[in-house]
């Protein structure tokens, strides 16, 4: 096939690349200006991949045998069938992912409700951008990761990064920040906080608490936006009377970060025109995570940065399409152009597009966790149906949910690689992957772009469209189109006059270079780059300050459990580890597990560096390579989640959730440090 301009399969950068069969090169496109990360460089190797999954394949007395796609596509009809007649419609259930394509998202959000009629389904996302969202939505009426394009900050003066690696996460990303004075609020001194001139440490889930602290500072100091707040804001009154009582010498006390460095970040932020405020998971992971962001969007708030071109507060969206999985369909409560599934106006517009009646639709059903937590169970889903994703890794308390997933009685997975969730699966179906197929994503800017096909798939492999196009025809509800084109079609209708409004956009004018920021509600609308400039999208125009007070984490270090625990991602593994962990150059870098650990904590629990060490919490334990680092906290340890088995981050991990986004708590938890043999 020829030389094909795409987009990379990894993060919401959404790298512009050229692919030439498998080879890539970098392109020249405005978020990545010709750079990839190693992950972008090396994304070629998995096209040809001898662990490549190329038939479906049906578990027989306990061993996954390959059959025919007939064969397969009937068994998982009946079954589902089967399952709904015995259990009702929520006895089945779906479990997306951020990485689908547009069209994906779109259509299983349409098959679960129409030709499942299941309220249950939900994504991975939630584990991601969901409390970030719901902040949003509340300060802006809207939620885009980023009201604006990566290209502005170029020209900042001042960035704060709370909670933010990208020089890990998303490499390409940094050049932006090259002529920023930049503020890394993190409790590790991260290779991003390197780059900083002023690096907070805040302790672990004590991000509030700062933000307070610095919004106190602001208004201490008389550098409180005033006419903004008069002119394009309401509720200043009732968050300041929170953050009045948030002076920096108590929230230094909470936090650990000095008095002094809050004043000082105020003051940089204050004293600056172009500034920037951007949040990601490390802030976002937490059972307050809502809170946390909307204590840093208030202060962005009171500095008159949201809508005022030259500035803004965003949101680093994390996984290829966090934002557009999250508009059209595959959450628990939404429907297409980010409508809620309560909505009796939203309901019968979607209705109509879909030619049924708006009382057929299922009302929302559980969040991510509660949903995983509730497989198997007296009143819980029996069956489910996994697109997309790898739970056993990347959920929290992922012991749980794996003896969750072998109580169903019936489970199939989509996939183009045997993940740890799809070796327990009954089914497993061999779909399609990023190079193989045309598909729209939307990235971390609120950009919508074409990821266009640049090789044919193995043969005997289909994609994700086709699967629910067998399916569905199967189970009597026909109207599943397969062609990428012909779903996006029905998307923009289905999102006309929605909040994320797709409408105007089209795959023509995408082959065309248009650049195409949602909204875009006609054929000759140029999209929106720069939301809010005018007004914010509550019905009254104006931003709105939330009230958040700092409660700290849920869960604190006690005799038995000492230390407090964070996890993250490393350069060359990208999410559950199921595609680099494959890539030959990625994981011969970081081939397992590690713990980051001060070495007086480490010796303390008998531990030396390349030790084999056993972190354990009160839901349990994992095993990882120690290595030091003389600049962690001595109360911290800090571990990579992209690993299975008994490395496996997540068994440790804290699933109580945050009561708005139902976002567990991956950021911090208590935990006990000892030898693979010892006591702590």
């Amino acid at each position: 096939m020829p030389q094909v301009d795409t987009h990379c399969p990894y993060c919401a950068l959404q790298c512009g690349m050229t692919l030439d069969g498998s080879r890539v090169a970098p392109r020249d496109f405005p978020v990545n200006a010709g750079g990839l990360c190693q992950k972008g460089w090396t994304s070629g190797s998995l096209l040809g991949s001898p662990k490549r999954l190329t038939t479906p394949m049906i578990r027989v007395d306990g061993a996954l045998e390959p059959v025919s796609w007939d064969f397969a596509l009937d068994f998982v009809a009946r079954k589902l069938r089967e399952t709904q007649e015995n259990h009702g419609p929520d006895g089945v259930a779906i479990f997306g992912g951020g990485g689908l394509t547009n069209e994906k998202a779109y259509l299983l959000g349409k098959f679960a409700r129409v030709a499942l009629g299941t309220s249950q389904i939900d994504y991975n996302g939630r584990f991601c951008m969901s409390s970030a969202a719901a902040a949003g939505t509340k300060a802006f009426g809207a939620d885009r990761g980023m009201p604006f394009p990566v290209t502005d900050l170029k020209n900042a003066d001042v960035v704060l990064l709370a909670g933010a690696n990208p020089a890990e996460t998303m490499p390409p990303f940094t050049q932006h920040l090259r002529g920023a004075d930049l503020i890394v609020v993190d409790p590790r001194r991260t290779p991003t906080a390197e780059l900083a001139s002023l690096h907070l440490a805040p302790a672990p889930g004590t991000d509030l608490a700062l933000a307070l602290g610095i919004l106190h500072a602001v208004v201490e100091g008389g550098h409180l936006d005033q006419s903004y707040v008069d002119a394009r804001t309401t509720g200043f009154e009732d968050a300041w009377r929170i953050a009045a009582n948030w002076w920096p010498e108590r929230a230094e006390r909470v936090t650990g970060v000095s008095a002094a460095d809050m004043r000082l970040a105020a003051a940089k932020l204050a004293n600056a025109r172009n500034v920037y405020i951007l949040t990601a998971r490390g802030t976002e992971q937490h059972a307050t995570g809502t809170a946390t962001v909307g204590g840093w969007i208030n202060l962005a708030l009171s500095l008159g940065l949201p809508g005022r071109e030259g500035a803004g507060y965003g949101c680093l969206t994390g996984q290829g399409n966090g934002q557009g999985g999250r508009e059209h369909g595959q959450k628990a409560d939404q429907l297409p152009g980010y409508r809620k599934l309560d909505d009796p106006a939203a309901r019968e517009y979607v209705a109509g597009v879909w030619g049924v009646e708006p009382d057929s639709l299922p009302g929302p059903g559980r969040s991510a966790v509660e949903l995983l937590d509730a497989l198997g169970t007296d009143d819980g889903p029996k069956a489910l149906m996994v697109f997309g994703s790898n739970v056993v890794v990347s959920a929290p308390r992922s012991e749980r949910v794996q003896d969750r997933l072998s109580a169903l009685d019936f489970l199939v997975v989509a996939d183009f690689v045997l993940s740890e969730t799809a070796a327990l699966a009954d089914v497993v179906l061999p779909v399609t992957q990023w190079a193989e197929e045309d598909g729209t994503l939307t990235n971390l800017e609120g950009r919508v772009l074409l990821r266009r096909k640049a090789i044919d798939a193995p043969p005997g492999v289909r994609s994700d469209l086709d699967v629910l196009n067998g399916l569905a025809n199967r189970l009597g509800t026909p109207g599943f189109p397969t062609d990428p084109e012909t779903v996006f079609e029905e998307l923009r209708i289905a999102s006309k006059g929605g909040i994320a409004d797709y409408s105007g956009v089209s795959y023509q004018r995408l082959r065309n270079g248009e650049a195409l920021h949602w909204p875009v509600p006609s054929d000759d609308h140029p999209g929106t780059p720069r939301m809010f400039l005018e007004s914010f999208a509550h019905p009254d125009g104006r931003a709105r300050f939330v009230p958040v007070e700092h409660t700290g984490p849920a869960e604190l270090p006690d005799d038995e459990f000492p230390l407090q625990a964070t996890t993250g991602r490393v350069l060359q593994q990208y999410q559950s580890g199921a595609q680099t962990r494959l890539i030959k150059e990625l994981n011969d870098v970081v081939p397992e597990a590690f713990v980051e650990v001060h070495p007086d904590t480490a010796k303390r629990a008998g531990l030396e560096e390349g030790d084999q060490a056993r972190i354990r919490s009160r839901r349990g334990e994992t095993l990882a390579r120690v290595r030091f680092v003389q600049s962690l906290r001595p109360d911290l340890v800090f571990l990579p989640f992209h690993f299975p088995g008994e490395q496996r981050a997540n068994l440790f991990t804290n699933p109580v959730l945050d009561p708005v986004s139902r976002m567990p708590e991956f950021k911090v938890c208590a935990v006990s440090l000892s030898t693979v043999d010892g006591a702590a």
